[in-house]
């Protein structure tokens, strides 16, 4: 497939921005801009903040040279609902974090499904075979589409209130998952990855914490930006592994490169080893 790249002339006049409420803390423009330099393609790539309310006005009215955009929270289930077409991650969870012009609309993606199972990948806990999700929020389906991906059988949704949880519950059942859901103070089992979705800043009593630990296995805590997080500690007082989410924020924004140049996510880049690296020293620089 000929990359976005290989046309100089839509190159020249292509950009990209990230939408999100707040949008201030986004590293995606550091991880897009040092990913273009390294491939030579001319494109910008901006921030802009933008709310539940606004999000259909400023869709509507964007300018024609900006040709994709990233979408973070709250925006990923309005996203979804945007494309005229949808990956099957998207179509499968509900939300989109990505939107690229297709014709006269857009097609939404989600790559947070497949940022995360490769960042699972990634440390080492590809397979296991029992997972717990910390949360019930718009990350947690993400959450469970890319254990499924990585080979995990059996799941135990972990939510403050647990009742929230039955569309993840019925998500995870139509993925033929086994699937058990329990209160975050009383978890259900032990497990070998526990994988958090809950804001840095949500308030976990202590206690809490240390429960999940006892019986979480390794932690993959979807945050990046406070760490640690009261469950990071909770692990790092029991000497047990836990991963932040840099590299799930490398990998989805490695997908939605390979999208914004080729409009596929399967498409590898040019070189994309060498892609990565930049990108990932560009995440642990800025």
């Amino acid at each position: 497939m000929t990359t976005a790249a290989a046309d100089p002339a839509a190159a020249a006049t292509r950009r990209f921005e990230v939408w999100g409420d707040p949008i201030g803390h986004s590293r995606s423009p550091d991880l897009h801009r040092a990913a273009y330099a390294l491939l030579g393609m001319p494109w910008r790539y901006d921030r802009r903040r933008v709310d539940e309310a606004a999000f259909r006005g400023e869709l509507t009215a964007l300018d024609p040279t900006v040709h994709g955009l990233s979408l973070t929270m709250p925006l990923k289930t309005l996203a979804h609902d945007a494309g005229a077409r949808r990956d099957a991650a998207a179509r499968a969870t509900g939300a989109a974090n990505t939107l690229v012009r297709a014709g006269d609309g857009w097609a939404a993606f989600n790559t947070d499904v497949g940022g995360l199972a490769r960042a699972l990948t990634e440390a080492g806990v590809a397979g296991v075979p029992r997972a717990r999700v910390v949360g019930a929020g718009a990350t947690a389906t993400s959450a469970i589409a890319a254990l499924r991906r990585i080979g995990v059988g059996a799941i135990d949704i972990s939510a403050r209130r647990p009742g929230a949880a039955a569309p993840l519950r019925d998500l995870a059942a139509a993925m033929g998952l086994a699937v058990t859901v329990s209160p975050m103070d009383r978890p259900v089992g032990i497990v070998d990855l526990t994988i958090s979705t809950l804001p840095g800043d949500a308030p976990v009593p202590a206690d809490v914490a240390d429960g999940l630990a006892a019986v979480g296995g390794t932690l993959y805590d979807v945050v990046y930006g406070t760490w640690p997080t009261v469950l990071a500690e909770a692990w790092g007082r029991r000497a047990q592994e836990a991963h932040p989410g840099m590299t799930m924020l490398l990998h989805q924004a490695v997908l939605q490169v390979r999208i914004f140049a080729s409009g596929s996510p399967d498409e590898p880049l040019p070189g994309e080893e060498s892609v990565i690296a930049v990108m990932r020293r560009a995440l642990v620089g800025g």
